[in-house]
């Protein structure tokens, strides 16, 4: 487990000198990376970026990589406009720096960045007024950025069938998505922590769970327990693979280039979160 001045074993690994085959836009209040295929194509994919934001090269690179296999792939800023966990940063304020990131709100948007007019009754303090009643629905509904991006890629690019991938921050993003969001077909979550959810099992779509062995931050205790609940109680598809010798990161923040020994098992997982993909899409 990760010590206390480390809560988050998420070093940026090996950053990707890339640019990406892609544009930027802009998805209604948020900005997003868009790549795709050079064939017509109904099927796209999310990509749910890990601490280091969207704009990382690595996840582009996956973004990329889901194009040349034919899906449409879409990668949004999920901390809409938030600044990106930078590796200089204080460790110490990572925990603050999360709660206003969190992976399981991601479908909901936050009415803090919207326009000048909402400013004070967006307030923290006006919430804790005694004398003001508020409609709980009416903080819970706001507009969803999931369903931001859905209508972006039905509308702007023709998309009838969507998976989401996540990494790490991103891969729990996933496992919320798959528990709770109906429109979604099929999920892969990479390294996603897991032990903030207390349904794990209950999964809506068909979704693959990659882990590693060595992993600092997710417990192979976990993985089991994880694994255990699947099998009672989830009534739809589900695989949990362990990487042998892996670390966090290792599918998106190694380059098997210049980490041989660990290149078959980056080409594995890759491989298999296409084929789950390719099956469920």
């Amino acid at each position: 487990m990760a010590n206390e001045s480390r809560p988050c074993p998420c070093d940026i690994g090996d950053r990707f000198d890339y640019g990406g085959r892609g544009q930027e836009v802009q998805v209604g209040h948020i900005k997003a990376y868009v790549c795709k295929p050079p064939a017509s194509t109904e099927k796209a994919v999310i990509v749910i970026h890990d601490i280091f934001g969207w704009e990382l090269p690595n996840t582009r690179y996956i973004a990329d990589m889901l194009t040349t296999n034919g899906y449409i792939a879409i990668c949004p800023d999920f901390f809409a406009g938030q600044e990106a966990w930078k590796p200089s940063n204080d460790w110490a304020t990572f925990k603050d720096w999360l709660k206003t990131r969190e992976a399981s709100k991601i479908d909901k948007y936050n009415c803090c960045s919207l326009s000048r007019d909402w400013s004070s009754f967006c307030s923290l303090s006006f919430y804790l007024r005694k004398d003001v009643k508020i409609d709980p629905k009416l903080l819970m509904d706001q507009i969803q950025e999931v369903d931001v991006v859905l209508k972006y890629l039905r509308e702007q690019c023709g998309a009838k069938e969507t998976g989401v991938i996540g990494f790490c921050w991103g891969g729990a993003a996933v496992q919320h998505l798959m528990l709770k969001n109906p429109h979604m077909k099929t999920g892969v979550s990479l390294y996603g922590v897991i032990r903030y959810f207390e349904d794990r099992s209950n999964l809506l779509h068909p979704t693959f769970f990659i882990f590693a062995e060595k992993d600092d931050y997710i417990p192979l205790e976990e993985v089991t327990l994880l694994e255990q609940k699947l099998k009672q109680n989830c009534k739809v598809d589900y695989g949990v693979k362990i990487y042998p010798g892996q670390t966090h990161g290792f599918v998106h923040r190694k380059r098997e280039d210049i980490n041989p020994q660990d290149k078959p098992f980056i080409e594995e997982a890759r491989k298999d979160m296409i084929n789950w993909l390719n099956k469920y899409l």
